[in-house]
């Protein structure tokens, strides 16, 4: 059975579903219940005050301190460019970490990829490199940052059918060794879950991908999320 990373919140908004967690303590209780249904590895997008993403140290070590007080598991966040502000930029934002969370992910196509990287590295976080097409994984393959990534996060985006794709992206990456987690977004959240679990690879699912059950149906929260994974895992 493919190990599963629940994505708390990603952006959203309340406005989006009821449960999108927005501060550190409803955060810690969908974590609470993520995990209690299956979860065995969480990613969150701590927030500002007004609900912006945000990797300020404040914002960081406040949200994973929540998480952590409440399951045992590991805990990585985002370092999307969205969630970048002030004028000191990516690099420094994750030098100032005074909490650190166990991983965090990269965004392969964005420009400070690589220099996040290295801050990542210098602070001892694991490096989560989220490759969202063909050609951010050949770029990737030809970087000299293979061996320190520890995790490939194949991440298929809401266009069409994306089974092929996501095929040939995991073709490309396994043969390095490296660990990979395939995953989807809205309709192509599901079926990723399914290829990943006939790939024997690890997936995730949560309110940042998808708010619906693969019947379309509106699900309560992260916990009925990952229950429904497991189910067509063939899990608990």
């Amino acid at each position: 059975m493919s190990a599963i990373q629940c994505c708390l919140n990603g952006s959203r908004g309340l406005d989006e579903h009821p449960s999108v967690p927005l501060t550190p303590q409803a955060c810690a209780r969908e974590a609470l219940a993520a995990v209690a249904a299956g979860a065995t590895d969480l990613h969150v997008h701590p927030r500002t005050a007004d609900g912006r993403d945000s990797v300020a140290a404040e914002h960081v070590g406040a949200w994973v301190t929540a998480v952590r007080e409440v399951v045992d598991v590991r805990v990585g966040v985002t370092t999307g460019a969205w969630a970048w502000s002030g004028p000191t930029g990516a690099t420094a934002a994750v030098a100032g970490w005074e909490v650190l969370p166990d991983h965090a992910s990269v965004n392969w196509h964005e420009a400070a990829a690589e220099a996040v990287c290295a801050a990542l590295q210098e602070r001892g976080v694991a490096i989560n490199i989220g490759l969202w097409s063909e050609r951010d994984a050949e770029e990737w393959l030809d970087s000299a940052w293979v061996e320190a990534t520890d995790l490939v996060l194949v991440e298929l985006p809401d266009v069409g059918d994306q089974v092929e794709v996501a095929e040939r992206m995991l073709a490309m990456v396994r043969p390095t060794g490296r660990p990979v987690l395939l995953h989807g977004e809205g309709r192509s959240a599901w079926e990723m879950v399914d290829l990943a679990g006939r790939a024997g690879v690890a997936t995730r699912i949560g309110l940042e991908d998808v708010l619906e059950g693969p019947d379309g149906a509106e699900v309560g929260g992260n916990a009925d999320l990952v229950s429904l994974a497991l189910g067509r895992l063939g899990g608990r």
